[in-house]
């Protein structure tokens, strides 16, 4: 089944959304939210400026100060018709006020902070439930940054060292919010240099495929399948369908892994890839000659 919604995946410190983690100010930035990825996400929702949009702050330790500071940025590109909505337990995950107020949204945007926090208080409850069948079956638009583009796949990284990432069993693996199947999305990936999760992610299940999202970039995702880098930044794909061989399964807890014949690919901005045949089409802009 083809999803009618859009998902939108962000790799964190967009200059906006991830405003607790960075220390961007709001005012130098704006240039960027006018052409950048919180713009991308206004224009892909059903209504434009006057859509829903409820942004959840439950990953995030500082919920109000980055609730408070959506709401500035988006009154900027004068969206002004933001919730928020920081829930914080189970309970509130079933409840009826919330869960109506999901049902009534037509753009949802998780925050960054810890995606543990997202899959532990959202999984399985009616909130959840709501988020997948609007999913599939309205053109919503979900978005996630950092720990809300984390816990957007079905399979979700929430802890490991970067420089211990390929040791056996340094890489923590649960099972994430499910928007989307068969990939496994890490985040700050450039500027962490996280590439040895993902290495090691791809090579416990090679018919996962890998997604790194660097800072300031994400992914539009439509019909499920096919993925549009955006951004200023970079996203690498990590592809184990043909590794050749790895000794993961032959080494101790704690020992380094081998990998043979892993590959990867860099998108930018216009890349697309399609998840379908795992064909990329780069984009070759045009370049104006200086006069």
């Amino acid at each position: 089944m083809v999803p009618k919604g859009k998902l939108i995946i962000i790799g964190g410190a967009i200059n906006t959304g991830s405003f607790a983690e960075t220390q961007f100010g709001l005012p130098e930035n704006m240039n960027f939210f006018e052409r950048g990825i919180l713009k991308r996400i206004t224009t892909e929702s059903l209504r434009d400026t006057q859509s829903r949009f409820e942004i959840i702050t439950t990953a995030s330790l500082m919920p109000e100060k980055v609730g408070e500071e959506y709401i500035k940025a988006y009154a900027q590109l004068d969206v002004h018709n933001v919730g928020v909505l920081n829930i914080t337990n189970r309970e509130e995950a079933n409840s009826d006020e919330n869960y109506e107020r999901i049902k009534a949204a037509e753009v949802i945007i998780f925050t960054g902070g810890d995606q543990l926090r997202l899959s532990s208080i959202f999984g399985g409850t009616k909130i959840h439930q709501i988020l997948l069948e609007k999913y599939r079956n309205e053109p919503v638009v979900i978005a996630g940054t950092s720990a809300g583009a984390a816990a957007s796949s079905k399979n979700m990284i929430y802890q490991g060292s970067s420089k211990d990432a390929l040791l056996k069993g340094e890489v923590k693996i649960t099972g994430g919010l499910g928007f989307i199947d068969d990939v496994i999305v890490d985040t700050h990936f450039v500027q962490r240099g996280r590439i040895g999760r993902l290495l090691y992610a791809a090579a416990s299940n090679p018919g996962i495929l890998g997604i790194g999202l660097g800072e300031d970039t994400g992914l539009f995702i439509s019909d499920g399948h096919i993925m549009e880098a955006i951004g200023s930044g970079m996203v690498i794909l990590v592809d184990g369908r043909n590794m050749a061989d790895t000794n993961l399964t032959d080494v101790e807890m704690g020992q380094p892994v081998s990998i043979k014949n892993m590959v990867v690919h860099v998108m930018c901005d216009g890349d697309v890839y399609d998840l379908t045949d795992h064909s990329l089409v780069i984009h070759h802009p045009k370049v104006i000659p200086i006069s």
